[in-house]
């Protein structure tokens, strides 16, 4: 037997009944197999958030979170502030809308007041008009021919605007245009009312304002 087969130190005791214990034979160790965790021991810790850092949030799990008393009273404050600056505003913005209608009014009262004096003026400010005395074709004749002194002196007399000296007659035409001689161009042969009307030679046919009229018959009115 060798010394091998003999136990010493460092070297285990083969059981009995063990195939390492038959004579003769070579000592096998055991095979190895890892400790199992027992339950409840060795088990890793469960990490804890360290302070400062952003927790995950997740869907349906994570609460929120109560806001403090100074955010709630901040949050008071700040929508207390915003409608007080709301209503300052709907005070400025209504206060200016009245004052644009009263200067719209006013601005409309004197606009009438300014019509209602043109107006006036106008009436009391006839406008002046020339006539020119005509024969039966429309010619321009001397005014002559429709002065009642001229066609009385002549034997004329004066009818329902004209004036027959002889076997010719005569009228005035107001407003028109041109020379002795010539056909006379626009004008009407009614007498305009509340306009001074006067000849070229500057006889008063008729003196206006607010439509009253002075102008004798005989001067083809």
């Amino acid at each position: 037997m060798t010394d091998n087969n003999l136990p010493g130190p460092g070297r285990p005791t083969p059981e009995p009944g063990s195939p390492s214990a038959q004579p003769g034979q070579p000592q096998q160790p055991p095979p190895y197999q890892p400790a199992q965790p027992q339950p409840g021991q060795n088990q890793p810790a469960q990490q804890k958030p360290v302070k400062g850092q952003v927790r995950q949030q997740q869907a349906g799990v994570t609460k929120a979170r109560q806001p403090s008393v100074a955010e709630q009273r901040a949050r008071a404050a700040a929508l207390k502030a915003q409608q007080e600056r709301f209503a300052a505003e709907s005070a400025a913005f209504e206060k200016r809308r009245k004052t644009r209608k009263r200067l719209l009014i006013g601005g409309g009262v004197t606009v009438g007041v300014v019509a209602l004096v043109a107006i006036w003026y106008a009436a009391a400010s006839p406008k002046n008009v020339t006539a020119q005395c005509t024969d039966s074709n429309n010619v321009i004749v001397d005014d002559d021919y429709c002065d009642e002194s001229y066609y009385r002196s002549h034997g004329g007399y004066s009818s329902g605007g004209f004036i027959y000296i002889g076997g010719s007659s005569y009228r005035y035409n107001y407003g028109g245009s041109g020379a002795v001689g010539q056909r006379v161009s626009g004008g009407s042969y009614t007498v305009p009312k509340g306009a001074n009307v006067t000849t070229k030679s500057g006889t008063s046919i008729q003196r206006g304002g607010f439509g009253v009229s002075s102008g004798s018959k005989s001067s083809g009115g």
